[in-house]
């Protein structure tokens, strides 16, 4: 899939919002995804709030690529390597010990963090766009069923998501 004109214009806008602490849904490979920028308290505040998740529930985080591990992870063992190369981009979750920097709320207090790398367009390219990983949590309320199209998160969120991509 190729990225339109349009959808490139609404990553940067999206990207924007982010950066201002704000709340994007995506589309992911199989269902939309919450993003907050996973370093800013305040923002996860925000999503486990707006989710009504649990606060000792860790949440995922999407990587534009493995140059961005770092970020998440104190320790990369080697096996990780061949796994990358393997199943990256793609819908592999991987667990890694987490920084000791990492906000508690991002890790859910379990000292880990899981990170993958999309193959979907528009959220490799919202991760890009961002410069920065990016949380990827379900679109839904906790419990409940993954919203699977923008309309279904729009209904379902209102206004308490700051910006919704629709990948259609």
């Amino acid at each position: 899939m190729t990225l339109s004109a349009r959808q490139q214009q609404e990553i940067v806008e999206a990207a924007a919002v982010l950066r201002d602490g704000g709340l994007v849904a995506f589309p992911t490979e199989t269902y939309y995804g919450l993003a907050v920028d996973p370093f800013n308290e305040q923002a996860l505040e925000r999503l486990f709030t707006v989710k009504k998740r649990l606060r000792l529930k860790p949440v995922l985080v999407l990587l534009a690529g493995r140059e961005q591990l770092g970020l998440l992870a104190a320790e990369i063992p080697d096996i990780a390597g061949p796994l990358m190369d393997r199943f990256w981009p793609g819908p592999l979750t991987l667990v890694f010990p987490a920084r000791p920097e990492l906000p508690a709320l991002l890790t859910g207090g379990t000292a880990s963090v899981g990170v993958r790398q999309s193959p979907h367009p528009l959220a490799t390219g919202l991760v890009r766009a961002f410069g920065s990983p990016l949380t990827a949590t379900s679109a839904n309320r906790s419990g409940e069923a993954a919203a699977v199209t923008g309309g279904e998160v729009r209904r379902l969120f209102g206004t308490e998501v700051d910006l919704v991509l629709d990948g259609g």
